[in-house]
């Protein structure tokens, strides 16, 4: 046998052939691949997010390019304004004198500042020039005032050099881009705020002390230091004022109960002044505040009531407030109506009360771009937002489809309430007070034009009106609902209250008022069960429901009102009526406070109360209403009750709503006195209207605030009556 074969060897190396030529026998060709071959190959997922990554690329170079290229034009476009502001022949400068031998017959050099006129009649200065006293060329002559203004006496050189002042340097302006402004979500600082509150009000108020020299020119002091003096020509107002004879100049004292409302007050801006300053609402139990308007408004609706309750110093530091950081450039929105009777409504009351001009004028803006044609107005006083407001009023009267460019007007659009689309009462008052012809024809107009429509329209029933009109076709919409609570309330209210500040001379506001008041007693007016209490419910398409708002409470005075001057008697009846069932309203709950809507049994059972109230509706906003009729019905007809009903509710606002570290809360629960549940929220309306409307009502003074020369605006701001030319 022979043996096998050995196994063949095995070969661990593999054989590799290069071809420079980038070939070999027996294997197939290189093949190039292209880039959309390859593009191709790939995912739609990986394509589609390079693609992205691409785009991001060019979008971000191209907004590094308009930035870079916005910071390289700023510098040309600065040096290009200053070419034209720079006059085109310059005053040399004279040459030198010799200095005289004694030193102290030498008159001091003249200083020439050059002014160059920006926007809104604010004045740059361009160049000073120091000049020798003895080579005044003639058109230095020219440049110089007629009476020139007297400077103060020169001081004395301190004998120790580190205490001279230092030379002034003029910082160059900082160019920056305008933007919405940026509210605050948490409470500033307080220490550092107020340090310096204390600092500034240190400063102002010797100011405030010092005497105002009457000008028997009726020239105003800017805020800038510079004389404005009146144009030529100008006219008085086209009404003249009844002598107001609400604020005397020596007050009689407060009484016990008064001084309890001043201290309320005193509470409750101690919170607003440490937590929210500046803000519009504060938030007394959390210690923070809420932005609305983002204008202050808890302020500015509180500086009447700080007159009236001779609260001297809050009111000099509020005032300051507003000359000094009140300003209406913002890119806000804005409720036409809630502006107009809060913020121009506080403004021009505080005017008239006190007289001081901070409030009526400030700073120099123009108004939105939105408002065509712009016009410089003073920034921060009555004049500037009540030009803005008749702005928009007459956009909104007499180009309804233009209402959707005003920026500030947005919340009128589709359907403005009928109760707030125009406050004529404001809006006529504020063309007294805005010097500018324009203004003061174009609030008139507006008030005539609306009144007129609204007095034309069809759609009513028997005087009441449905609650929207529609701006573009300017006609009722929701038609069939009539209501005296929230969204047209005001609609009556200034029916009445606008016949009284135009001195009764508009039949149509009062012919308007009486069918209104008739309309009322037919279709709404009904008495609940067991106690027989007079409400006013509502009408929607024929069926009544037993509803009332805590808001209809302001009709027992609007009607007492009306019959002081002259209407008929029965308005008082049913304004006692109604008064009783207000209050009832506020009685029959087991904090004493008045929920937010409730509704009347109409069955006869005696095991039932009157009023029910269901719970969505038993919360407390801090309203005024009813106290706003005790202090119409007291004032009226001098019944003390009336008086002993609102310290009651004063009583009861201490005990369930005041905030020990400051301001009082909204509460949630009328009917738990253990717990209320605090809705965490001071309506600006609780300084503005329910404290001022109880100090009222607590004095015995009738000439305080006589109704006879003042009327209240549905914020309670007292305006003056204006009688005929």
């Amino acid at each position: 046998m022979y043996p096998s074969a050995p196994p063949a060897p095995r070969r661990d190396f593999i054989s590799v052939t290069l071809s420079l030529d980038q070939s070999y026998d027996g294997s197939k060709s290189r093949q190039r691949r292209s880039c959309w071959r390859k593009w191709k190959q790939l995912s739609r997922l990986q394509r589609n997010a390079v693609l992205f990554l691409l785009a991001f690329v060019v979008l971000c170079g191209l907004l590094s390019c308009i930035s870079v290229a916005d910071q390289w034009k700023a510098p040309n476009d600065r040096s290009a304004e200053e070419e034209k502001v720079r006059p085109a022949k310059p005053p040399a400068l004279p040459a030198p004198r010799k200095a005289d031998a004694n030193p102290e017959n030498a008159p001091g050099p003249l200083v020439q500042v050059l002014f160059s006129r920006k926007p809104c009649g604010t004045l740059q200065v361009t160049e000073v020039l120091l000049l020798a006293p003895n080579d005044r060329s003639a058109e230095e002559e020219k440049v110089r005032p007629a009476k020139p203004p007297a400077l103060p006496a020169p001081r004395k050189a301190d004998a120790n050099p580190e205490n001279a002042p230092g030379p002034l340097v003029q910082t160059p302006r900082r160019r920056f881009r305008w933007r919405p402004p940026n509210l605050q979500i948490r409470a500033p600082n307080k220490d550092s705020e107020n340090g310096r509150q204390d600092a500034a009000e240190s400063r102002d108020e010797a100011a405030d002390e010092a005497p105002r020299e009457a000008d028997p020119q009726g020239a105003l002091a800017s805020w800038r230091g510079a004389v404005i003096e009146p144009e030529v020509g100008t006219k008085v107002p086209w009404r003249r004022a009844v002598a107001p004879t609400g604020i005397q100049k020596h007050p009689a004292p407060p009484n016990s109960r008064q001084k309890a409302v001043v201290d309320a007050f005193r509470h409750a801006w101690l919170g607003y002044r440490k937590f929210a300053w500046g803000h519009d609402e504060l938030k007394p139990v959390s210690r923070s505040f809420s932005e609305w308007f983002g204008l202050g408004l808890t302020l500015i609706d509180s500086l009447d009531t700080m007159w009236i309750l001779g609260l001297k110093k809050e009111f000099g530091e509020a005032r300051r407030w507003v000359s000094k950081k009140l300003q209406f450039q913002k890119d806000v929105d804005v409720n036409l109506f809630e502006s107009t009777i809060r913020l121009l409504g506080g403004l021009l009351s505080a005017y008239h009360l006190s007289g001081e001009p901070h409030v009526l004028t400030g700073h120099c803006a123009v108004e939105p771009a939105s408002v065509r044609p712009p016009v410089c107005m003073p920034r921060g006083g009555a004049v500037s937002l009540a030009h803005v407001l008749t702005r928009m009023a007459v956009s909104v009267v007499s180009r309804g489809r233009q209402l959707r460019h005003v920026r500030f007007a947005r919340e009128l659009l589709p359907q403005p309430r009928v109760a707030r689309s125009l406050p004529p009462l404001e809006i006529g008052e504020k063309g007294v007070a805005a010097p500018p012809e324009a203004i003061r024809q174009g609030g008139h107009e507006a008030v005539e034009e609306v009144t007129k429509h609204v007095h034309s329209l069809s759609g009513k029933k028997d005087g009441l009106v449905p609650m929207f009109i529609n701006v573009h076709s300017g006609l009722f919409t929701h038609r069939g609902v009539f209501t005296l609570g929230a969204r047209a309330d005001s609609y009556y209210e200034y029916l009445l209250k606008q016949w009284i500040q135009g001195g009764k001379t508009d039949q149509r506001l009062l012919d308007d008022y009486l069918e209104a008041v008739d309309g009322i007693r037919k279709h709404l007016v009904r008495r609940s069960e067991p106690s027989k209490l007079t409400f006013v419910g509502e009408l929607a398409h024929g069926h009544f429901s037993a509803k009332m708002d805590h808001l209809v409470c302001f009709l027992p005075g609007t009607l007492a009102l009306g019959a002081h001057h002259g209407l008929p008697a029965e308005h008082m009846q049913l304004a006692r009526a109604l008064m009783d069932t207000c209050y009832q309203m506020n009685r029959q709950m087991e904090t004493g406070l008045s929920p937010e809507i409730a509704h009347f049994n109409l069955q006869p059972q005696k095991s039932q109360k009157d009023v029910l109230v269901k719970p969505a509706d038993r919360h407390n906003l801090l309203r005024p209403e009813t106290v706003e009729s005790l202090f119409y019905l007291y004032r009226f007809t001098g019944d003390r009750k009336y008086q002993d009903w609102g310290w009651a509710i004063l009583q009861n606002f201490n005990t369930y709503t005041r905030v020990p570290s400051g301001g009082y809360s909204s509460i949630s629960n009328v009917q738990d006195p253990h717990d209320p549940q605090p809705r965490d929220k001071m309506e600006s309306f609780f300084l503005g209207e329910t404290l001022k409307y109880l100090y009222l009502l607590f004095s015995d003074d009738p000439a305080l605030l006589s109704l006879d020369a003042y009327v209240f605006n549905t914020e309670a701001h007292p305006l003056p009556i204006w009688g005929p030319a």
